[in-house]
């Protein structure tokens, strides 16, 4: 989702990636929660109940990130789990990776918010692979 007055990213939305039909929706919010939905919003309605909001968001079918990952094949996902050598306030909050032939990424907790990560991990996330796709 983009602001149609800027085109800046609203990272508090949903991430709604589309795999040839198969529509995946990842939201985190507060610190810990994380929200994994499969062909459940419909990005071609319009936006309605953010009159109130100062800019008016949109669902866009681009990020500048994942272009190099469009048409690619999904090879593997795993869930990521924060777990720094330091204790810190995001111990133990996990993200998901998406790895192509090309690459990978991995949309994470941005302590209440989403964010989009391009390339290999820091090695503080600890991988738990899910059991699909190629190795």
């Amino acid at each position: 989702m983009r602001f149609i007055e800027d085109g800046d990213w609203y990272a508090d939305c949903p991430v709604v990636l589309d795999f040839d039909g198969l529509q995946v929706e990842i939201s985190h919010s507060k610190f810990d929660e994380l929200s994994i939905s499969w062909n459940t919003i419909d990005t071609t309605a319009g936006i309605t109940g953010w009159e109130w909001f100062e800019l008016t968001p949109a669902w866009s079918s681009a990020d500048e990130r994942l272009e190099p990952f469009i048409g690619q094949k999904l090879r593997k996902v795993a869930l990521l789990e924060w777990r720094p050598s330091r204790r810190d306030m995001a111990v133990g909050t996990l993200a998901v990776e998406f790895v192509f032939d090309t690459g990978r990424f991995h949309i994470a907790n941005a302590l209440d918010e989403n964010s989009i990560e391009v390339g290999e991990a820091h090695s503080e996330w600890v991988r738990h692979s899910l059991g699909c796709g190629a190795a």
